[in-house]
C-alpha cells in the first residue's frame, strides 16, 4: 500500500509519533466446535480456574508496574473475580453453552450493562473484554492476545488495546498507539497519557488495508493519523506537537482564569481504584463519583459495610480535597435485578434516579448511612453528596432531609432535566449545590435519545437551547448564592469550558487526562472574555455557530489545545 490517507479519531494522549505500524496479536475468539457443557459444576470450576489465572497474571504485572498503573491492573484483576460475572457464566453453562461461549456471552451481558450506564463505566468494557480474551485463550490452550516482540521502535495498531498491555509497554520501543475502538476515559487512554505515549482511539478504518511496517504518523493531541505520510507531514505534526507542549507549559495548580477568577478542576471517577489513580494527579478533587459500579450485576444490593469500605477508601485517597458522590442512578437504561419496578412504556422518562430510590427507600437510606460512616472515618474529608434526576422542589427536599438526618452537611442535586434548570432558584433554596449533567440535560432538552447514534448532532452541548438551560441553572445559583458545577463530559472540552465558566459555572469535572488542557485554556482568557463567549454562544442559531462564535473570541493559542 503506497497511497497517503488521513484518518481521524479521538486524541487521548498528546504528542506526535512517526514510524512503522506493528499489529497487536488479536484475540483467538470462542471455539465454535466445542461441545455444550455436560457437567456444569466441572466446567464452571474450569472457567473459574482460568479466570483466577488471568487475575494472577494481571496481579503479577501490577507488581512490576508504576503506582498508577498498578492500581489500574489490580482493578482489572478484581474484575476477573467479580461474583456477578462468575454467576453469569454459570448461568450460560446451565443453558447448554460450551465453556468459551459461556464466557463470551456472560461478558457481553455485563458489557451491555456498563454501556447503558455510559460515561466512565462504558469505558470499562475494554477491561472486561481483555479478561474475556485472556480467559478464552487459556481455556483453548492458546497464547493470550498481546503486544508482539518489537524489533524496532513502532506505532502499535490494534482494534483495542487492553490496560494490561499498555501498562507494561517499553516506552523506548513504542512510539505511539492507534486503536479502532476505545474511549477518551478508558484505562488504556489514561495509561498512555501517564506513560507519555502519543495515542488516538476510535480511529475508524485503521486496521483495514494495513500491513506490518506500513509507515504511520500520529498526532495524539487531535487524533489525526496519516498512513504513508510525507516528510512534510511528519515535520508539520512535530511542529504542532511543539506548539501544544508550549501551550500546556506551566499548567499546574488551581484552576483560574487569566485575571484570577477561580474555577475548581475535578475528576470524574467510578471506582476506588480510579480515585486512588486520580488522587495522584494535579487536580482539586472529584466532582463526580459514580456509585453504580458497586450495584451492578448483583442479586442483592451491597451491604452498608461494603459501601462504607469503598467510600472510605475514596475519601482517604483525596484527603482534604472535595469529593462529590452521586447516589445510585439506576432505572431506565440501567436496570438492577434487586430494584426492578417492572416494565415501563418509556424507561428514559420513567422511575429512574431519585424516583426509583423514593420507591425503594432502603437503597437510599443504606447508601447515605454508608457515606455518613465513611465521612466519620475520614473526618478531614470534604464530602458532598448529590441525588440524580431531581426535577422538583419536593424531590430535593426529600433528599436533603435524608442527608441532614444522618449528618451529611452538603446535600445537592443533579440538574439533568429542563424542569430543574428552569426552576433552579426554587430547587436551590432547598439544596446546597447543583451539578449539571450535560449528557442527560442535552437528551431531555432536545428530546433526543442519547443512546441513538444518529441523533448525536442534536445532543451536542453546543446546542443553544442546552446552553440556555445551563444559563438558567446558573442564574438560580446566583439568586441563592449556591455553587453550580458541571460533571458532564462537556467540561473536558477546553473551549466549552470557557463558555461554561462564562455562564456562571464554578467547577468543572472531567476525565483526569483532560484537566491540564482545560486549566491552560482558562489561564489564557480573562473572566470577561469567557462571559462574552457565553453570550455569543447562547444567542447563536445552531450548535456550529455557537462553537464558531466562541472560537472567534479565543486566544489563537487555544487551537493548539483542542
Amino acid at each position: 500500500m503506497t497511497d497517503r490517507k488521513v484518518l481521524y479519531g479521538i486524541g487521548v494522549s498528546a504528542g506526535t509519533a512517526s514510524g512503522p505500524a506493528a499489529f497487536v496479536t488479536p484475540a483467538v475468539g470462542i471455539d465454535h466446535d466445542e461441545p455444550a457443557s455436560a457437567d456444569v459444576e466441572v466446567d464452571g470450576q474450569r472457567v473459574r480456574d482460568a479466570l483466577d489465572q488471568v487475575a494472577a497474571g494481571l496481579t503479577e504485572r501490577a507488581a512490576h508496574a508504576t503506582d498508577s498503573s498498578k492500581q489500574i491492573l489490580e482493578a482489572t484483576a478484581a474484575l476477573a473475580k467479580d461474583r456477578g460475572l462468575v454467576k453469569g457464566i454459570d448461568k450460560e453453562l446451565k443453558n447448554g453453552k460450551g465453556v468459551t461461549a459461556a464466557v463470551h456471552d456472560a461478558v457481553e451481558v455485563y458489557a451491555k450493562k456498563l454501556r447503558k450506564i455510559g460515561g466512565y463505566m462504558a469505558e470499562r468494557v475494554t477491561d472486561l473484554y481483555d479478561i474475556r480474551d485472556r480467559a478464552t485463550a487459556r481455556l483453548r490452550g492458546l497464547p493470550e492476545p498481546g503486544v508482539p516482540d518489537l524489533s524496532e521502535p513502532s506505532v502499535l495498531v490494534a482494534h483495542d488495546l487492553a490496560p494490561a498491555e499498555t501498562a507494561t509497554l517499553d516506552r523506548d520501543m513504542v512510539l505511539g498507539i492507534v486503536t479502532e475502538a476505545g474511549g477518551a476515559t478508558s484505562h488504556t487512554a489514561i495509561l498512555a497519557a501517564q506513560l507519555g505515549i502519543p495515542a488516538a482511539v476510535k480511529v475508524t478504518g485503521i486496521t483495514e488495508s494495513l500491513i506490518d511496517a506500513t509507515p504511520l504518523a500520529l498526532d495524539g493531541g487531535v487524533g489525526e493519523v496519516i498512513v504513508n505520510p510525507s516528510a512534510s507531514d511528519v515535520e508539520e505534526l512535530e511542529e504542532r506537537s511543539r506548539r501544544r507542549a508550549q501551550a500546556l507549559a506551566g499548567s499546574s495548580g488551581e484552576g483560574a482564569t487569566k485575571d484570577g477568577h477561580k474555577v475548581k478542576l475535578l475528576a470524574n471517577i467510578g471506582t476506588a481504584a480510579d480515585a486512588a489513580n486520580a488522587a495522584t494527579m494535579d487536580l482539586e478533587g472529584s466532582g463526580l463519583f459514580r456509585t453504580e459500579f458497586l450495584f451492578l450485576d448483583r442479586e442483592q444490593a451491597p451491604t452498608v459495610e461494603e459501601q462504607t469500605e469503598t467510600y472510605t477508601s475514596v475519601l482517604k485517597s483525596f484527603g482534604e480535597r472535595r469529593v462529590v458522590v452521586r447516589t445510585l442512578d439506576a432505572g431506565a437504561d440501567k436496570p438492577l435485578a434487586f430494584a426492578d419496578l417492572g416494565p415501563e412504556e418509556n424507561p428514559a422518562l420513567g422511575q429512574r434516579g431519585v424516583r426509583l430510590t423514593q420507591v425503594r427507600e432502603e437503597l437510599m437510606d443504606d447508601q447515605l448511612a454508608a457515606l455518613a460512616a465513611a465521612r466519620e472515618a475520614v473526618p478531614s474529608s470534604d464530602l458532598w453528596v448529590m441525588a440524580p434526576m431531581v426535577a422538583t422542589v419536593d424531590e430535593a427536599q426529600w433528599f436533603v432531609d435524608k442527608c441532614r438526618a444522618v449528618g451529611l452537611p452538603k446535600a445537592g442535586i443533579m440538574v439533568e432535566t429542563p424542569a430543574a434548570a428552569i426552576r433552579s432558584a426554587n430547587v436551590l433554596s432547598i439544596a446546597d449545590f447543583a451539578s449539571i449533567g450535560t449528557n442527560d440535560l442535552s437528551q431531555y432538552t432536545m428530546a433526543a435519545d442519547r443512546l441513538q447514534g444518529e441523533l448525536a448532532p442534536l445532543l451536542s452541548p453546543w446546542q443553544p437551547a442546552v446552553l440556555s438551560m445551563i444559563r438558567e441553572t446558573c442564574r438560580g445559583g446566583d439568586a441563592t448564592g449556591k455553587h453550580i458545577g458541571v460533571c458532564g463530559e462537556a467540561g473536558g472540552d477546553p473551549l466549552m469550558a470557557l463558555v461554561l465558566v462564562g455562564l456562571g459555572v464554578s467547577s468543572l469535572s472531567m476525565a483526569p487526562s483532560k484537566v491540564s488542557a482545560v486549566r491552560a485554556a482558562l489561564r489564557l482568557h480573562d473572566f470577561e472574555t469567557c462571559k462574552q463567549m457565553a453570550n455569543y454562544a447562547v444567542d447563536a442559531v445552531n450548535a456550529k455557530e455557537a462553537r464558531d462564535a466562541a472560537l472567534r473570541l479565543a486566544d489563537p493559542v487555544l487551537r493548539d489545545l483542542l
